[in-house]
């Protein structure tokens, strides 16, 4: 019997593999032409005098309402210009970025075949952590200043948000943020609704991010702070139980357990050693479950619904 169901799991393993392999050539056999513009540099290295010339090119860049004192102020400015030497310094050769863009959109191809390659563009902006990248169907906008390393003496931001100014997080932000425009909103307001969006856009990195990339890097925690949810995942998931969170729809609960922070906040001892993004974590671990025992596809499970994600989904927390 014993070798009977060993036989049985060596079959599954190498299915599971050749299942995976045929994909993964499928993947890598689409044809993706993405172009990169260096609007940082295009930006920066022309001279004052050749502003109306860029601004003809790139109109989407030179919001009406601002004068050309803004811009020229920005393209002179020295600690504009030493920002901009400190990208170049990290990002001079962008090959190694644009080869894994390629490969998340080869990823996208094969699973949304309708998608629209965008053409992608580096920008040097405000600094604003919320919007690293910006996906919009033809154009992706990259930040590239919100890159530079966690130490970097640019950053004056809370070590939970800095943690996350690596390189490696820039094809992670890049899916979340093609994530947004795939996942409809929802009509339910509750927390188990916010934790299941989170999980449809952590779920998504597991499909079109390759495996160099793990759980820590999608999520955006230390090893440490993965270790804590998988080692606390029955104790969190008891807790919304009995605290009847589930379908709670007070928006605090969303800063508590969704939105990146310091700590997640149960209000109790264990709050300083819990990362944020607690409820994020739960609702992937729930969204994963879902589609290991449903046949559906991601453009499906996109626009499944939270309640019918959470009742197949079959979700049992780790012990």
């Amino acid at each position: 019997m014993k070798t009977c169901v060993f036989s049985l799991l060596v079959l599954f393993f190498f299915l599971s593999c050749d299942t995976k392999n045929k994909t993964e050539k499928a993947v890598e056999a689409i044809p993706v032409d993405l172009k990169v513009v260096r609007f940082d540099k295009i930006f920066f290295e022309t001279a004052p005098k050749d502003l109306p010339k860029i601004k003809k090119e790139f109109p989407f860049f030179f919001p009406v309402g601002n004068g050309d004192a803004v811009w020229l102020e920005k393209m002179q400015n020295p600690l504009w210009r030493e920002l901009y030497t400190e990208v170049q310094k990290k990002f001079s050769n962008f090959d190694s970025y644009k080869t894994e863009l390629e490969d998340v959109f080869k990823h996208v191809k094969y699973y949304f075949p309708k998608t629209k390659t965008p053409k992608v563009y580096t920008v040097i902006s405000e600094m604003d952590y919320s919007n690293k990248v910006i996906y919009a169907d033809s154009l992706l906008i990259i930040s590239l200043e919100m890159y530079l390393g966690r130490e970097h003496k640019f950053y004056q931001f809370p070590n939970y948000l800095k943690q996350n100014f690596e390189p490696k997080q820039l094809m992670p932000d890049v899916v979340e943020s093609f994530a947004k425009r795939q996942i409809p909103p929802g009509m339910e307001k509750s927390f188990l609704a916010a934790m299941i969006y989170s999980g449809k856009q952590l779920y998504l990195k597991d499909m079109l991010l390759s495996e160099d990339y793990t759980d820590a890097d999608k999520i955006g925690y230390t090893p440490e702070q993965l270790k804590w949810c998988q080692e606390n995942e029955s104790y969190m998931w008891r807790y919304f139980i009995e605290d009847q969170l589930l379908y709670n729809d007070d928006p605090k609960l969303i800063p508590r357990f969704i939105s990146p922070a310091p700590f997640s906040k149960f209000y109790l001892e264990i709050d300083n050693e819990s990362p944020g993004k607690v409820g994020a974590w739960i609702g992937w671990q729930i969204v994963r479950s879902y589609m290991k025992n449903n046949e559906v596809s991601l453009p499906q499970l996109m626009h499944a619904s939270a309640k019918e994600i959470f009742e197949k989904s079959n979700y049992k927390p780790k012990k």
